[in-house]
């Protein structure tokens, strides 16, 4: 048992991390109504936390490599810890997203890539494939936790008790930190490149920030944008602005290695098939994963209008099965390969998707939702048991930091993204559905149909059929024209819903095409580290010459 101490702490880390943002998917509606918001502005914070992990990763992953693994695991960890006590008392929406988006988003960048490395720092060979198939268990525990514990702490008690909860887990974590080994230095500790840490954190910043505001902005056409450019919406010119600074980020890092500088990151690591196909794996799990996982709640909540226990119970399912899949199919890798285990996977996943389209009705069947969110999960766990150790077991030992800060960057770009691009897909396809509904109903006259695109000038949201019959009274509408807006907008939800779940398939059927490089040999570590330890000794070589 003392061999496994210091992944039973590690392992909590990754628990709590996944566990609080599950907690929020399931309380957007009673965050709605505490912050008196609107979806939307939930969903920027549900973003925000993801793309601030996302942009700081990489750097979070270099602080390891400078001020030591452990050290920069328990300084996140205080960090993380403060954030969670911030958001348990947050009076507004700002200091939420202070606290959780912000404070939460930077204390998970420094405990991420560190956990990752110390991990494979503590165990070797076989027992580094088992604690990398626990720590996808776990994050699999996390998702089945908590949708079911924060919507029964938010329906009947308060979801801000989970967030004080985080920081007695936090606490608990800091006093047994004497199980995780402090590492031997490797060699001389490099600097920080704060010149592509600008750079990196502001390209990924913006990029994130286009596709999120595309539902309110619009995508060309302006919708309600704060400003416009030449007639046109913002958004494709502030993702422009993101990829050219991620492409002048990519020509600082290679003058810093031709110099002899530290550079935030080796780009010579993308060179390895194995890592890529596994970072950018791992990009679209999560993409997929929290584009359902923003829209099914939505669905539960405003359409079918269950409360966030309910919610949780409903997605118990893909909770379970995804942590059942992740503890099992580790050996499943070991025997059949990474690539096959992962393109088995994404057949499962498109299943799921199937399944899940045909489930969106205005009445819920409960039966076959389950089915959907069981097959959902599996599909899911199987991508956890391997995506992990395909990507640290590309790395040599003095890179984990750094492929770290990589694996989580991926993560939680694809967390980011999924919230964002997914969530804006559901709004623009809902405007649309409303608008074409409101057009061909014979029982709409021309003045509900200009009060109707007023509404939608203004900025569409995700709300429930009530408050769009509300509106549709308060500006005078007959009772037969309310009833039409409002069965327009019930019709229009539910095109939308199957539009961002589709979306979602679309994203699934094509990741089978960055599946190619993943290892097809019994283990990831066996197929991929030998090339990876070859060029690792390369590049160190390499960097002492110029040294």
């Amino acid at each position: 048992m003392k061999h496994w101490r210091a992944l039973i702490v590690l392992g909590t880390a990754q628990f709590l991390m996944v566990l609080d943002t599950s907690v929020m998917n399931v309380s957007i509606s009673q965050l709605v109504h505490d912050f008196d918001t609107e979806v939307t502005a939930i969903q920027a914070v549900i973003t925000l936390y993801a793309l601030v992990m996302a942009a700081f990763m990489i750097v979070g992953g270099r602080f390891g490599d400078i001020l030591g693994r452990r050290r920069v695991f328990l300084l996140g960890m205080a960090v993380y810890g403060t954030g969670s006590a911030v958001t348990a008392v947050a009076p507004t929406l700002w200091v939420l997203a202070l606290g959780w988006s912000i404070v939460e988003g930077l204390g998970a960048a420094l405990v991420l890539p560190s956990m990752a490395a110390l991990v494979a720092e503590s165990y070797r060979d076989r027992d580094r494939s088992v604690a990398y198939g626990v720590i996808g268990g776990l994050a699999g525990a996390g998702i089945a936790v908590g949708p079911l514990l924060g919507g029964w702490v938010t329906t009947y008690l308060t979801w801000r008790l989970v967030f004080a909860g985080e920081v007695l887990v936090v606490v608990a974590v800091l006093c047994f930190r004497k199980a995780i080994a402090e590492g031997a230095p490797s060699g001389r500790r490099p600097g920080l490149d704060v010149v592509g840490a600008v750079l990196s954190a502001a390209g990924l910043g913006l990029g994130v920030l286009g596709v999120l505001q595309s539902s309110s902005w619009g995508w060309l056409q302006p919708r309600n944008p704060p400003f416009t450019v030449l007639g046109f919406a913002p958004t494709l010119f502030v993702i422009t602005a993101g990829v050219i600074l991620l492409a002048l980020f990519r020509a600082w890092e290679r003058r810093r290695e031709a110099r002899g500088a530290d550079p935030l990151v080796h780009l010579s690591l993308f060179g390895r098939p194995p890592l890529r196909s596994g970072l950018m794996t791992l990009l679209s799990q999560n993409l997929i994963l929290l584009g359902l996982f923003f829209t099914i709640p939505l669905y539960l909540q405003v359409v079918q209008g269950f409360d966030a226990f309910q919610t949780g119970l409903r997605l118990l399912p893909v909770s379970a099965t995804m942590l059942v899949a992740s503890l099992g199919a580790a050996r499943l890798g070991r025997s059949m390969g990474p690539r096959r285990v992962v393109r088995l996977a994404l057949l499962t996943l498109m299943a799921a998707v199937v399944w899940l389209l045909a489930t969106i009705d205005p009445v819920i069947d409960d039966a076959q939702f389950f089915g959907a969110m069981a097959l959902l999960g599996i599909g899911m766990g199987l991508l956890a048991s391997q995506l992990g150790n395909v990507v640290q077991s590309s790395a040599g030992e003095e890179e984990r930091s750094e492929v770290g800060g990589l694996q989580f960057t991926a993560q939680n770009l694809g967390s980011a993204l999924g919230t964002a691009l997914i969530g804006s897909l559901l709004i623009g396809a809902l405007a649309q559905a409303f608008t074409t509904h409101v057009e061909d109903d014979p029982r709409v006259s021309d003045e509900a149909r200009r009060h109707t695109g007023i509404a939608l000038e203004a900025g569409v949201s995700f709300v429930s059929t009530d408050q769009v019959r509300s509106a549709a009274e308060q500006v005078g509408l007959p009772p037969s024209e309310v009833k039409a807006v409002t069965d327009s907008y019930a019709s229009a939800q539910l095109d939308g819903l199957r539009a961002a779940v589709l979306a979602t398939g679309g994203i699934t059927l094509a990741s089978f095409l960055i599946t190619r490089d993943l290892p097809t040999g019994g283990t990831a570590r066996g197929a991929a580290e030998p090339a990876a330890s070859e060029d690792a000794v390369g590049e160190r070589s390499e960097r002492g010459r110029r040294r």
